[in-house]
């Protein structure tokens, strides 16, 4: 440090909101996290390469503990219908029951049947009692099953809506009527749910492009996750979603998703584009004042959009690397994860720059989950 270094207190960036920590990650990283009506929080790890003991778990006095038990984490095989293969997402429902999406994916790999499929784990008894598999028109070879929501107040038993982020395959938006366990893909490589190009976005983290460098001579090549990000709206009339390399939004009808007797093109003609949110996008999540959050993993932040169509920060911290899945808690909290993805290998080199920990944290917000279930 130089002498006018030493003397001068320059202006740095300034962070927005509090962040407060709730565990930390010396382990693989993780991607979902969601919390129980009760404040149980669970988080998963998808098999990318950290080898985790466990691909869900729950956080219990601080511990790590495979969920619902060590079997279910322990699969025999990328096709094992009675074990979790490599799990993106974990989402509590309206009625408070544990939803596992399982890519069936490790590492992208093709998929086999069996191995994508939805899984709920009643958590008065931590046991599984329904297990969602697709038939192979639904979860492609490419697909990448990437997180869920719900509304249960449709049908017999409700729906569940899915995106599909494949990196190298069509993407799209999977339903599943949750009482016959029937599937259907809508939006199917429709453009909204498409990674932009680099001549529309050209994102950049730390400073730097994010684009994959899997090094050996490779030349760079731009990032092609599409539909990722979900949340349905406060009155369950709406379903966002976001690819993972875009600045753009979009929202479909719910009542057209769930018609399976119309067209898929009768569908797409109600895409609305919801405009740049500013940043890529890892995660959408909503809450019960019609408020929409979105992760900014390019400015360390979470923005979200009032029910005005105005915008705020909701929190802009330089710890906040890559903010990945955000939960709405029953207790006032959003909780998200932050994982730094852009940071792997695949987007560095060859060269695995993270640094443990990761982190979950949680942030006041004042209001709760969007329960869209039968009184």
């Amino acid at each position: 440090m130089t002498a006018l270094e030493h003397d001068v207190q320059l202006p740095t960036d300034e962070t927005v909101g509090e962040l407060e920590l709730v565990h930390a990650f010396t382990g693989p990283m993780p991607t979902g996290v969601s919390v129980s009506h009760t404040g149980r929080i669970f988080v998963n790890f998808p098999q990318w390469g950290d080898e985790p003991a466990a691909t869900v778990v729950e956080l219990r006095n601080g511990q790590e503990v495979p969920f619902p038990d060590e079997t279910w984490n322990s699969p025999n095989g990328q096709d094992d219908e009675s074990a979790f293969v490599s799990v993106q997402s974990i989402v509590v429902d309206p009625a408070d029951r544990l939803w596992v999406l399982d890519t069936g994916s490790p590492m992208f790999a093709p998929t086999k049947p069996g191995g994508p499929k939805l899984v709920r784990v009643d958590l008065g008894t931590d046991t599984v009692e329904q297990v969602v598999t697709f038939p192979t028109d639904v979860a492609l070879e490419t697909t990448y099953l990437n997180d869920v929501r719900f509304d249960l107040r449709r049908g017999d038993a409700g729906v569940a809506f899915i995106t599909d982020s494949a990196d190298s395959g069509p993407n799209g938006i999977i339903v599943v009527d949750l009482a016959t366990g029937e599937s259907w893909r809508r939006l199917h490589d429709h453009l909204s749910t498409k990674a932009e190009p680099l001549t529309s976005a050209r994102p950049i983290v730390e400073g730097r492009p994010f684009l994959e460098r899997p090094g050996q001579g490779q030349a760079p090549k731009p990032v092609t996750m599409g539909a990722d990000g979900i949340a349905i709206s406060a009155d369950g009339s709406r379903l966002y979603y976001c690819p993972l390399a875009s600045r753009r939004w979009y929202s479909v009808s719910t009542e057209l998703l769930v018609d399976r007797s119309l067209r898929d093109r009768d569908v797409a003609e109600d895409v609305r584009d919801e405009g740049d949110k500013g940043g890529l996008a890892d995660g959408l999540e909503t809450d019960d004042q019609g408020r929409v959050y979105i992760t900014s993993g390019e400015h360390d932040a979470i923005v979200r959009r009032l029910p005005d169509g105005s915008y705020q920060t909701l929190v802009h911290d330089p710890r906040l690397l890559w903010p990945d899945t955000m939960s709405v808690a029953t207790d006032g909290y959003l909780y998200v994860t932050a994982n730094q993805l852009y940071r792997q290998a695949k987007y560095c080199d060859g060269e695995d720059t993270r640094r443990r920990p990761y982190s979950l944290f949680r942030i006041r917000i004042d209001a709760g989950p969007v329960l869209l279930r039968r009184s």
